[in-house]
């Protein structure tokens, strides 16, 4: 346990909020990305209790600049909570025993690669620390508490700036030799990798093209909201998008045959206009019983997805060490 300021005088909550945090244990979770880093405490059921995030600044402070604001989340959420354990959601290729960041691309977070998070944050902070990649999380968060409760396989895949992918087995991910399994934007299918044709860049590249407008004077939202009221250029790019994104499905289904594909990420929020899309896609591409017995789903857990496996990742480490959690 951890609480940087012991004081008598506790903080007081109304009816069940004040029995949930006598009787569960309250983690922080932090999911650290290019743009932004999110936080929050969180009791043992996955429970929030507080949320927050701040600008990541990666390009401008790098990871030095990084550690030092997760530091101080950990430092303020500790100043007034009792906290059993630190659980860390990163981009990155990540050595989950070690708890360091093995690899990430210098273009989206400078000198990041080699963040040693665990052995830093133990360390300071005297508490448990489990760091797993971010994709990672997503998808052992929509295991434990979303999209894909009950399944005992998946797979995820995240679709934003760029794609990430992650498979899970028996509550298990499926790591690889490298730590590299599930790493997706690296996938050949027809017209090149899938970080180059299924990201939102591309969509908004693909748009902006046809429109003869300029890439910064667009964004994401727009595109969406273009093809929902029939605009021609908007709904050729999703479809474009779906027909790629389908491809690299079909792969994925084809070597893991999986119960479950969940879709997360930036773009996949707009279920509604892209699983028409997409099934029929998929219904082009699989035989007929592998697509019956294949559930798509679109991620439920948002942006808290990542922040919920990676106290999932956590508390699996705890059990395994031999401590109890609630």
């Amino acid at each position: 346990m951890y609480n940087k300021k012991e004081t008598s005088s506790k903080p007081t909550f109304d009816g069940q909020d004040t029995w949930r945090r006598e009787l569960k244990d309250m983690y922080i979770c932090v999911d650290v990305g290019g743009t932004a880093i999110k936080y929050g405490l969180v009791d043992g059921t996955g429970g929030f209790t507080s949320r927050g995030s701040i600008p990541s600044e990666a390009k401008r402070y790098g990871g030095p600049g990084i550690v030092r604001k997760v530091r101080h989340i950990i430092a303020a959420a500790a100043v007034s909570e009792t906290l059993e354990g630190i659980a860390i959601s990163t981009a990155g290729i990540v050595d989950a025993e070690e708890g360091r960041v093995r690899y990430a691309m210098a273009e989206s977070i400078p000198a990041y690669t080699g963040t040693a998070w665990r052995e830093r944050l133990t360390r300071e902070f005297h508490l448990p620390c489990a760091v797993e990649n971010d994709v990672n999380c997503a998808a052992l968060g929509e295991m434990w508490l979303g999209a894909g409760r009950g399944c005992t396989s998946l797979f995820c895949m995240t679709v934003g700036t760029s794609i990430g992918g992650c498979a899970v087995y028996n509550g298990r991910i499926i790591r690889g030799a490298a730590d590299s399994a599930g790493e997706i934007a690296y996938m050949r299918i027809p017209g090149g990798r899938m970080h180059e044709l299924v990201s939102a860049a591309r969509l908004i590249r693909d748009v902006a093209q046809a429109r003869g407008m300029r890439e910064e004077n667009l964004d994401g939202p727009t595109v969406f909201e273009w093809a929902a009221k029939g605009d021609a250029a908007a709904q050729q790019a999703l479809c474009t998008l779906t027909e790629h994104l389908a491809d690299g499905i079909s792969n994925v289904i084809a070597v893991l045959n999986p119960q479950a594909v969940i879709l997360g990420g930036g773009i996949m929020a707009q279920e509604r206009l892209l699983r028409p899309l997409l099934e029929k896609a998929l219904r082009e591409r699989l035989i007929p019983d592998v697509y019956q017995h294949t559930k798509i789903a679109f991620a439920a857990l948002r942006n808290d997805a990542g922040m919920l496996g990676a106290l999932y990742h956590l508390q699996q480490q705890m059990i395994q060490a031999g401590r109890s959690v609630r």
